[in-house]
């Protein structure tokens, strides 16, 4: 009974909302809502010929749940199936109460974790072949007009041998869809959304990965790309704590790992040689100075303006060096 009256406001309010088909996207795609067992993080990836399919399929709250709706997409259900979670229904109820007052039902494919791994999934009559689901332990797969009825086998197999961390594994699954032919229409954006098990009560905390191609020719090896971007600039942001904390050996580890990661980027070679000059390693730090300035003669200039807020802590011989690189 704790629930009824949570219950029937979303009743009404779904029976407003939900009383025609005629404006809702036709965002057929292929998706994957997953939680780690081991960390109890959340997760949801997707891909679509359609433009930034990210804005209306995937939907992940920290310490709730995630949602991918799709299909003859119902936006609606994202945020309300979120809300419902946290009012404590398990992901099938969710799932019941959503479907129970849309009309366009028929129409629609959802699939919903909640922070328990929980799945529920639904795959409308009325979407286009080739349309399925699968669900498994801590996941469920799903893929509407697709070029084959084996892509959603494939996700399943692919993100249940795949290693890692939460996002890779599903960007495996998103993959394994790409390579068993995706959707028949082709390949235009992509989305990842992790979020913790718990909420911190800060959003920006709370979002581990929060990744989206709008619209590109290879949107599943853009979000590779990116993936390995965004791994690369978590190490960069720790370097910066260590900055801040005045631990020049912590912020050379950090930067160092960044810089193994993308070995040609600017912006990680410079921090890195920074911190090697706070360390006193003038020999490895010139030479990569110098080749810094020599690609890009902008990052001199930045040199001066690191030393008045002791960010660059050096002699003045050793600034003279640097300068002159």
């Amino acid at each position: 009974m704790k629930y009824i009256t949570f219950i029937f406001f979303f009743v009404s309010q779904l029976a407003v909302a939900q009383k025609t088909i005629k404006n809702e996207p036709l965002t057929s795609t292929y998706s994957i809502v997953a939680r780690d067992p081991e960390t109890g993080n959340l997760g949801v990836a997707v891909q679509s010929h359609w433009f930034s399919v990210g804005t209306n399929v995937s939907w992940a709250e920290a310490g709730v749940g995630a949602v991918a709706t799709q299909s003859l997409t119902n936006p609606a259900f994202g945020q309300r199936g979120l809300e419902l979670m946290k009012s404590g229904l398990t992901a099938e109820q969710t799932l019941e109460y959503l479907l129970e007052n849309d009309e366009g039902r028929a129409y629609r494919q959802v699939a919903i974790i909640d922070k328990n791994g929980n799945v529920a999934a639904h795959t409308g009559d009325l979407c286009i072949a080739e349309a399925g689901h699968i669900e498994g332990s801590n996941f469920s797969v799903q893929a509407n007009l697709m070029e084959k009825n084996t892509v959603w086998k494939a996700m399943s197999k692919a993100y249940t041998n795949a290693d890692g961390p939460l996002a890779e594994r599903l960007l495996e699954s998103l993959k394994a869809a790409q390579n068993e032919g995706g959707d028949i229409r082709g390949k235009q954006s992509a989305a990842i959304l992790v979020v913790r098990a718990e909420t911190t009560g800060n959003l920006w905390e709370d979002r581990l990965v929060d990744l989206r191609i709008e619209d590109h020719e290879d949107p599943i090896k853009e979000m590779g790309r990116l993936l390995k971007l965004h791994r690369a600039y978590e190490h960069m942001n720790k370097g910066d704590l260590a900055i801040e904390a005045s631990d020049p050996e912590k912020a050379l580890k950090e930067y160092g790992a960044a810089e193994e990661l993308f070995p040609d980027h600017l912006e990680m070679k410079f921090w890195q040689a920074v911190s090697l000059a706070n360390i006193g390693d003038m020999e490895k730090a010139l030479p990569l100075f110098n080749t810094i300035f020599e690609k890009d003669e902008k990052w001199r200039e930045v040199i001066p303006r690191l030393v008045p807020n002791e960010i660059l802590v050096v002699s003045d011989e050793d600034l003279k060096k640097i300068k002159k690189q």
